[in-house]
C-alpha cells in the first residue's frame, strides 16, 4: 500500500470506439501506430497501479535482457522500439500490452535462477502481444467498448496474482477477460521460439513455470489455504501447473545459454517480499514505516499487500485496508465508503453509525446488511482518522450476524512511533556460494524466516523432488538487510 495511492484503476478506462486497437491486424506484424499509441497513453498509469518503475542497474538489466528478447518477435525493427520495465511489487508477474510495452515484477525475477528464465518469461508476454490475443479477445467480448480492455491485458500476467484480479474488478466493472487455454500454450510456443532465436536454453520456460507452480503451492502452505491453486476470484491466469510438461514437450532436446551466474551476480541485493515504502506483512501483522501505522490480522486469515490496499482474507469473511478523499467528516467519509460499495445499482446505507476511539484515533463505523444475489451478508466500514485531511478504512464482507469476526482487526490498529518505523527493515535476496559441508538444510536455516525455512529455499532455487545443492555453486537465500 503506497503513501498517496488513492488513484483508481478505472482511470485507466479507455473511451468507446468502434474497433479494438490491433484487433484486425495479422499475428506477428509489426506494431502499428494505433498499438504503440495507445501503449505510450496509459504506460504511466500501469506503472502506477502495479507498484512503481524500479530504476538502476537491476532495471537496466531487465531491459537489456527483455529488448533483446522481444525483438526477436519480428514486430519491432529495433531493440529500442520495445519499452521494458521492472515493477517494484512484491507480486509474482509479469505482462505486456499493445505497442511493445512490456512489464515484470521485481519478486518474479527474484523467483528465477538464470537469465534464460528470464527472458522465457518476458518472451512469453511479448508472444501475447505478437499474436494480438487481448484485442482479439476483447472484441469479440465487447466491440463498442474498449473498458475492459484493463481487465484483457492483464490477462497476460504470469500468474495471476490478487491485486491483478482486484484491480480488473474493480477498474473495468466487467468480468476479467483472461486469455483461452490455446491462446496461453501458443504465447508459450512463441517464447521458446525467440529464445531458440536469441541462443538461450528453452527449457527455461518449463522450469519458470515449475518454479511458479511450486511458489503458488508453497504461498497456499504458509497462508493456510486449503487448496495450492488460486481462489477463481483472484485469477487472472491459469494456473502455470498445467503447462509445465507442455513447455517442456515444445521444447524437445534443444539446448543453450542460461548464463546462470551472470543472472544471479546481476539480482544480488535486490528487495525480497515487500517494500517497505509500501508496508510490509510480518506474520499477522502489516506494519507501515511511511504512513507509520500498523494493525494485525485475525487468527487464521492471510493478508495481501498491494499498492492501493491490503486484503485480509479467511474462510469467515474479506476485509480490506484502504483510504478514499477525506474532507474532515468521519461519519460523512464512511457513508461516501458505503454509497462507493454499492454503486448506482445499490445504495448501501449503514444501519447506524457509531462513534468510538481506537488507540487513542478517533473512529466511526457502520454495518450494513445485504444480498449479494445468494445469501445474506453484513458489509462493514471501520474508519479511522490520522490527520485532518488523511483517513484510512477497512471495508469488510462476512456471513450476516458475523460482523464480529474482524473487531479484533479494527481494534489493533495504531500509530506507531518514529523509533518503530525506523527499525523496519526490508528482506534482500543475498547470494552465496555453497561449501563442502553445506546442505540445503545448512543454506535454509540463514533465510530470514521463522517458518517454512527450507520449503522456502527449495522453491526460491528450483530445487525441486530429491535435488541437493551442489558445493562451489552459487544459490539465492533471503536476508535483512538495508
Amino acid at each position: 500500500m503506497k503513501a498517496l495511492a488513492t488513484s483508481s484503476a478505472a482511470a485507466l478506462a479507455l473511451s468507446a470506439c468502434a474497433t479494438v486497437p490491433g484487433a484486425n491486424v495479422p499475428a506477428g506484424a509489426p506494431i502499428t501506430a494505433e498499438e504503440a499509441q495507445l501503449g505510450a497513453q496509459y504506460h504511466e498509469q500501469f506503472v502506477q497501479e502495479f507498484g512503481g518503475e524500479m530504476t538502476g542497474p537491476y532495471a537496466q538489466y531487465v531491459e537489456q535482457v527483455g529488448q533483446n528478447i522481444a525483438f526477436q518477435s519480428g514486430i519491432a525493427n529495433s531493440r529500442s522500439s520495445f519499452d521494458v520495465t521492472l515493477l517494484n511489487s512484491s507480486v509474482n508477474n509479469a505482462f505486456a500490452v499493445p505497442g511493445g510495452y512490456v512489464y515484470a515484477t521485481r519478486q518474479l525475477v527474484n523467483l528465477m535462477n538464470n537469465e534464460a528464465e528470464l527472458a522465457a518469461v518476458l518472451g512469453h508476454e511479448v508472444g501475447h502481444v505478437a499474436a494480438r490475443h487481448s484485442a482479439r479477445r476483447q472484441q469479440r467480448a465487447q466491440r463498442n467498448q474498449l473498458l475492459g480492455l484493463l481487465g484483457t491485458i492483464i490477462g497476460g500476467a504470469v500468474l495471476g496474482s490478487p491485486e491483478l484480479g482486484r484491480l480488473a474488478q474493480q477498474g473495468s466493472q466487467l468480468a476479467t477477460l483472461g486469455y483461452s487455454r490455446n491462446q496461453e500454450l501458443e504465447a508459450d510456443r512463441l517464447g521458446i521460439q525467440y529464445l531458440n532465436q536469441a541462443g538461450y536454453d528453452p527449457r527455461a520456460m518449463s522450469t519458470l513455470l515449475q518454479s511458479l507452480a511450486a511458489q503458488n503451492q508453497l504461498d497456499a502452505q504458509l497462508q493456510g489455504r486449503e487448496d495450492a491453486t488460486i481462489p477463481e476470484w483472484a485469477s487472472t491466469h491459469p494456473d502455470p501447473a498445467s503447462r509445465v510438461q507442455t513447455a517442456a514437450q515444445i521444447a524437445g532436446s534443444a539446448t543453450g545459454v542460461t548464463n546462470r551466474e551472470t543472472f544471479l551476480s546481476r539480482i544480488d541485493g535486490m528487495i525480497y517480499g515487500d517494500d517497505p515504502q509500501q508496508g510490509l506483512i510480518e506474520g499477522r501483522q502489516f506494519i507501515h514505516p511511511v504512513l507509520q501505522f500498523t494493525f494485525t490480522a485475525p487468527q487464521g486469515f492471510y493478508m495481501v499487500n498491494s499498492t492501493r490496499a491490503v486484503s485480509i482474507n479467511g474462510d469467515q469473511g474479506r476485509s480490506q485496508l484502504t483510504l478514499a478523499p477525506y474532507n474532515g467528516d468521519l461519519q460523512d467519509y464512511v457513508r461516501q465508503v458505503f454509497r462507493s460499495i454499492g454503486g448506482e445499482q445499490q445504495q448501501l446505507q449503514p444501519q447506524s453509525i457509531q462513534r468510538t476511539t481506537v488507540n487513542g484515533l478517533p473512529a466511526v463505523y457502520g454495518t450494513a446488511r445485504v444480498n449479494n444475489g445468494q445469501q445474506q451478508v453484513d458489509v462493514t466500514v471501520f474508519a479511522y482518522e490520522f490527520a485532518n485531511d488523511r483517513a484510512y478504512h477497512f471495508q469488510s464482507i462476512t456471513p450476516a450476524g458475523q460482523a464480529a469476526t474482524f473487531n479484533s482487526l479494527y481494534n489493533s490498529m495504531r500509530r506507531i512511533s518514529q523509533a518503530e518505523a525506523g527499525s523496519v527493515v526490508p528482506r534482500r535476496v543475498d547470494i552465496v556460494t555453497a561449501g563442502r559441508g553445506d546442505s540445503v538444510a545448512t543454506l535454509a536455516r540463514r533465510m530470514d524466516y521463522d517458518n517454512g525455512q527450507e520449503a522456502r529455499f527449495r522453491v526460491l532455487n528450483g530445487l525441486f523432488g530429491n535435488a541437493q545443492v551442489v558445493p562451489g555453486q552459487q544459490y539465492k537465500i533471503v536476508v535483512r538487510s538495508n
